[in-house]
């Protein structure tokens, strides 16, 4: 099914047998169960048009991406199954079409971009329903007014009270229904936000937040540092990535500590950016010298089998940077201070 298959509108003479037809290839071609739960998600998707629940869906499902359960879970609130029982959701993963199941992070910002449009539509329907009940309970209650004006019943006063405490009752839950909503969407916001500045392997932050911290430094002096782990690639080819991955994280966490105040990232594969900002040339070097030397001082062993993986080091080059010179070029410089630290017998830091 092409993606556009997802946004066509069920005209109102469409057979039941087309509108089945549509739905059980949207199922095989998400290898759902056809299942009541997985059948009243894909007819309400298709029904509905060109909605916030189909432009979801056509979100999360573009770039070759399948259904999960979670995607599903996350955009109704619930699946169930014949028995009508809540289905357990698993681990989150993302199956590819390809042979290739590594999540393409573009395509996972655009889901996660759906599924928020989906929460702050579904808070603002429901502050419009509030509103047209506020409107319906002034009206009941001027109605109520001019009731007890015109009788002397107590009883009649007792029910028009009653009924007037019951809607005050059911607007406070309403309201506090939304208020809920409103924190738990403004806290997910926030977690997306800082997840997109932040590298999952290492939990340092990324190029991105580098670079929006280095605009921010503008007006003082700034020295930028690229360090890149020697010999890194013999480390996955001995012994896998994974035991390469524990190695990064372990840099990762020295050179945070080492480098304590000043703002430590990723900068991709081994390679790892530091900004000094408001310090002298002397103190950023010698807080990398720092930070290079415990890194060099560690042994590093494969913790199921023992096995000595060895010392593992980095080189550094380190820069100041010019006033007005943008990013680029300043990485530009400290990369060929890099390499020459490279070329000059590794582990060791080269600086302007």
């Amino acid at each position: 099914m092409t993606p556009g298959a997802l946004r066509k509108t069920v005209s109102t003479d469409e057979g039941a047998a087309a509108l089945f037809e549509r739905i059980r290839a949207f199922l095989l071609d998400q290898r759902l169960s056809p299942d009541p739960g997985h059948y009243a998600f894909a007819h309400r998707m298709m029904t509905e048009g060109d909605g916030a629940l189909a432009r979801s869906v056509k979100a999360l499902t573009d770039g070759g991406f399948r259904l999960t359960v979670r995607d599903i879970a996350a955009l109704v609130g619930k699946v169930t199954t014949p028995e009508t029982e809540v289905v357990p959701v698993p681990p989150r993963f993302v199956e590819r079409r390809a042979s290739d199941a590594t999540p393409d992070p573009v395509a996972h910002a655009q889901g996660l971009v759906a599924r928020t449009q989906m929460q702050v539509e579904g808070f603002a329907d429901m502050v419009h329903a509030i509103r047209a009940e506020t409107e319906d309970f002034g009206r009941d209650l001027a109605a109520s007014a001019d009731a007890i004006g015109g009788t002397c019943d107590g009883d009649e006063v007792v029910r028009l009270t009653s009924m007037m405490l019951a809607r005050v009752h059911a607007a406070e839950s309403r309201l506090a229904h939304v208020t809920s909503e409103a924190s738990a969407l403004r806290v997910e916001l926030e977690k997306a936000r800082e997840n997109a500045r932040r590298d999952p392997l290492t939990d340092l932050p990324n190029r991105r937040a580098f670079e929006e911290a280095f605009a921010g430094a503008a007006g003082q002096p700034v020295h930028v540092a690229l360090c890149d782990v020697d010999r890194f690639k013999s480390v996955n080819d001995r012994f896998g990535h994974a035991v390469g991955d524990r190695v990064l994280k372990a840099i990762a966490a020295a050179l945070g500590s080492a480098c304590d105040g000043h703002l430590v990232a990723r900068h991709g594969g081994e390679e790892f950016a530091v900004l000094f900002v408001g310090v002298d040339r002397d103190v950023a070097m010698a807080t990398l010298e720092a930070a290079r030397a415990q890194v060099a001082s560690r042994r590093f062993r494969v913790r199921e089998s023992n096995e000595q993986v060895g010392v593992v080091t980095f080189s550094a080059g380190m820069c100041l940077a010019h006033p007005a010179e943008d990013l680029t070029a300043i990485f530009a410089r400290a990369d060929a201070l890099l390499y020459a630290a490279k070329h000059a017998g590794r582990d060791r830091l080269h600086a302007e």
